[in-house]
């Protein structure tokens, strides 16, 4: 089951590489540089990116700290995080295919992780929180950025049907509960917490998924029918002048 799962990832995330290293919510201020803004400036410091995809976090990084390590388990995307880091000249990054859930580096490696839009990809995000928390020194960071769903089940449900519907990699789009909880449990300080929205090309965004094209008009019929209670996923225009607008949450915690 985790091997067709993994398959499942790499085959969606090897089909959207160059899309996804260009499309807006990649590439957003409101998505890069408030994630960049959160780590503090150290030249002698080492950081860990985790699902890095592109590595646009990475890349922002190593003009702010020492050293950047960026693992994903689509060696498409690797390679791609490669080229861009060449491309730009950056030489105090290094990528590397890894499973997020099973991380390579030794306890206190790192003087702080990231991780972006990863979660809800992920059938264990705790796990993954925590192999963050493991690899991070005492006193240093760990970042999260995800987008989110609804508390309310009904919009929750109706949202996930279309996320996996566009994309089959999709698993769970996590709550602002659910992160906070995350933390918790993996015993984190939190320090820092930010409902942050981003609106995109609807169209864009279908296309951008292998399952988009494919089931279009259903999703259509699933927009006409959306909840009440459905605030984090919201699509207006109309066709071929669609705008999306998603709700994600960014969040700081230190490790004790």
């Amino acid at each position: 089951m985790r091997a067709m799962y993994e398959e499942s990832i790499r085959a969606e995330f090897t089909h959207q590489t160059e899309s996804f290293a260009r499309n807006r919510i990649a590439t957003a201020a409101e998505t890069l540089d408030v994630v960049v803004d959160l780590v503090p400036e150290d030249r002698e410091a080492s950081w860990l990116e985790v699902a890095c995809g592109p590595a646009a976090i990475s890349r922002a990084l190593t003009a702010k700290v020492g050293r950047v390590r960026g693992v994903d388990l689509t060696p498409a995307m690797v390679e791609k995080a490669r080229d861009e880091a060449a491309m730009e000249g950056i030489g105090n990054a290094e990528f590397s295919v890894g499973d997020a859930t099973a991380l390579e580096f030794e306890d206190a490696s790192f003087d702080g992780a990231v991780t972006r839009f990863s979660f809800h990809h992920i059938p264990a995000p705790q796990r993954v929180l925590e192999e963050m928390v493991r690899v991070v020194r005492p006193g240093g960071w760990v970042i999260v950025s995800d987008l989110l769903t609804d508390e309310d089940a009904e919009a929750q449900a109706w949202h996930q049907e279309i996320e996996r519907l566009r994309d089959p990699s999709h698993w769970a789009t996590p709550t602002p509960a659910r992160l906070r909880a995350m933390g918790a449990a993996a015993g984190l300080e939190p320090e820092s917490e930010q409902p942050i929205p981003i609106e995109i090309d609807y169209e864009d965004w279908l296309a951008r998924g292998s399952g988009g094209e494919a089931a279009g008009e259903l999703i259509d019929r699933l927009l006409e029918e959306a909840p009440p209670g459905a605030e984090c996923f919201q699509v207006s225009g109309e066709p071929g002048q669609r705008r999306l607008l998603f709700r994600t949450m960014l969040l700081r915690w230190r490790r004790p």
